[in-house]
């Protein structure tokens, strides 16, 4: 990774977000830093993958002109992941001030106040601004531990508590305020993923022993036995404004989805699902036996949350090809969403699907055509197919409807 643009999470209000942060260049005489972003906003994205898709389509924004631009778009997706040491929470202020002052919550704390005031200072946020020029004493944490020990060191870090609970709500406000998710190419979306989801194969130099040598399928069967053995598969769902990973399994035939009375609740990335896993919710799940093994990894730490090309659905582009003719349609994808759609539906205990699908209505007609390969079943007109694209649309927009994020 060039070390000019460097990729960031922010721990925010409603969530993690990663985007990109240029700490400083010069062009002319004038030195600058900025934030991925375009006009007033910043903008930060649910996931790498969409992350990715972003730097790749091309679009316009404020470190469009940065002299290391050009390189940012050819980096791997993994490459755009942020390391450790540029993860900033932002929302856990609060927490780590109300804790006893360590080594490491001091550090955690100069990292996000430092974050914090960088947006302020490049977005121009009042609030921010006036937060830390209100209370000269948080800066006190720049300092390391040193200055938080004895009676007077006490006093201090209550100090900074006090100004931490009064005023940081508003800075958390403030940049909540500039933040917005521009929508990206979904098809860039799906490439990206599939490339953060290639296992990674470490090869020694000079290796003992062929025995030792752990090849790409060995990593994919370790993944795929525990999901198999546990019945229960990561799922990735792309809708025309979002990815989302969520969970599915099959009990006598019948889907159940994690969720609750037929809503489905999705994540944005698979660290957010591994985060909720891993605490105690109500949820359709929870009453498989096999559950605990899931929540127990996702406590643990060592849950993998990777997601099958065969559960990978996207919906975008169908509608269209459906209406353009049969020539146009990815069968595959069409299988599979499907599918989905099926699962959900029956899920919910709603049978509009059922009946939308049914072979004596258009797009049924038309997608057992497809799908069978039953001549009999073909519409019989030619493209466009309008009214067979816009009932799909309709069953499209009915399983979004189904979705909530977790």
């Amino acid at each position: 990774m060039t070390a000019d643009i460097v990729p960031i999470e922010l721990g925010l209000t409603d969530g993690n977000l990663v985007t990109l942060w240029a700490p400083l260049w010069r062009e002319d005489d004038d030195e600058w830093q900025a934030f991925l972003g375009a006009d007033d906003a910043l903008f930060g994205f649910e996931s790498v993958a969409d992350l990715t898709a972003f730097v790749r389509g091309g679009a316009d924004n404020d470190l469009s002109d940065h002299p290391q631009w050009s390189t940012v778009r050819e980096l791997s997706a993994s490459e755009l992941e942020p390391a450790d040491e540029n993860r900033y929470d932002l929302v856990g202020v609060l927490e780590l001030v109300a804790a006893d002052a360590t080594e490491a919550s001091i550090d955690r704390l100069r990292e996000a106040m430092e974050m914090a005031r960088t947006i302020g200072e490049v977005c121009d946020l009042e609030p921010v601004e006036e937060f830390f020029t209100s209370n000269p004493s948080v800066t006190a944490v720049f300092d390391g531990l040193d200055p938080f020990y004895g009676r007077e060191g006490a006093t201090l870090w209550r100090k900074i508590g006090a100004a931490v609970g009064s005023g940081w709500d508003a800075v958390l406000d403030a940049i909540d305020s500039v933040v917005s998710t521009p929508d990206v190419d979904a098809k860039l979306v799906v490439v990206a993923q599939a490339e953060l989801d290639a296992p990674d194969v470490v090869e020694d130099d000079e290796p003992e022993d062929d025995d030792e040598i752990e090849t790409d399928t060995d990593l994919d069967d370790e993944t795929e036995s525990f999901w198999e053995a546990v019945g229960i598969d990561p799922i990735r769902i792309i809708t025309g404004d979002n990815t989302f990973v969520t969970l599915r399994c099959y009990v006598d035939e019948s889907p159940i989805f994690l969720g609750r009375q037929g809503t489905i609740l999705v994540f944005g990335n698979e660290r957010g699902l591994a985060r909720y896993l891993a605490d105690d919710h109500d949820h359709d799940l929870t009453g498989l036996s096999t559950y605990l093994a899931v929540q127990t990894a996702a406590t643990d730490g060592s849950l993998e949350v990777e997601v099958a090309d065969d559960n990978v659905y996207v919906l975008p582009g169908t509608a269209d090809d459906l209406r353009a003719g049969p020539d146009d349609v990815d069968l595959d994808q069409l299988d599979l969403n499907v599918e989905l759609f099926s699962d959900a539906a029956e899920y919910a205990g709603d049978e509009s699907v059922e009946e939308a699908l049914a072979p004596n209505v258009p797009l049924g007609r038309y997608i057992n055509y497809l799908l069978d390969g039953d001549a009999a079943a073909a519409a019989p007109h030619r493209p466009p197919f309008v009214m067979e694209a816009e009932a799909w649309r309709d069953l499209e927009h009915q399983f979004e409807g189904r979705l909530r994020r977790g």
